[in-house]
């Protein structure tokens, strides 16, 4: 009678570790180090959402292996990608968006507003990316901050999604809307 028994539980053992190896060394945070990505050749997203800096091909190659769907390039129309990088993502057979981000005024939270209606209007999961994701993280702290995210939280998430010297930025304006 163990023989079932062990039959059953070996089995489980094996669906699970079946179910869990898709998963295993994909590169999971909410902004991700391409080189990483690159490297492991896979990549899980949070929420699904991705930032980060400048992808190049091999990136974008396996963000379209790992079932992305959409890429929103935050950059503007000026600045070198090193790539002709709509093509590339089309050809990859994903949507490419831009809602471009330039310079410390148009980190507002009608910005946020239009980048969370591109993430419920484009199919995921989604990269959303920027130079080096620090305008990801701006837009994705002021958009916590419309969902209810208190201002530490939001700028808590804001640095998991690559905020950095723009904080002061997003500080003044989590601090203009508190005034209103």
């Amino acid at each position: 009678m163990l023989r079932p028994i062990t039959a059953l539980v070996v089995c489980a053992l094996a669906l699970g570790a079946v179910a869990d190896e898709t998963d295993l060394g994909a590169v999971t945070s909410l902004k991700v180090d391409l080189d990483q990505v690159v490297e492991l050749g896979t990549v899980s997203s949070v929420d699904g959402i991705t930032s980060a800096g400048q992808p190049d091909e091999a990136a974008l190659e396996v963000f379209a292996d790992a079932g992305y769907a959409t890429v929103i390039d935050l950059r503007g129309a000026g600045e070198d990608r090193g790539i002709d990088e709509a093509a590339v993502v089309e050809d990859l057979g994903l949507h490419y968006v831009t809602l471009p981000i330039a310079g410390k005024d148009a980190i507002s939270f009608d910005n946020a507003r239009k980048l969370d209606g591109l993430l419920k209007e484009y199919p995921g999961p989604v990269l959303v990316h920027c130079g080096s994701g620090n305008r990801v993280g701006a837009l994705l702290a002021l958009r916590a901050s419309l969902d209810g995210a208190d201002d530490e939280k939001a700028l808590a998430l804001g640095r998991e999604g690559g905020l950095s010297s723009l904080e002061g930025v997003v500080r003044e304006r989590l601090d203009e809307n508190s005034d209103k």
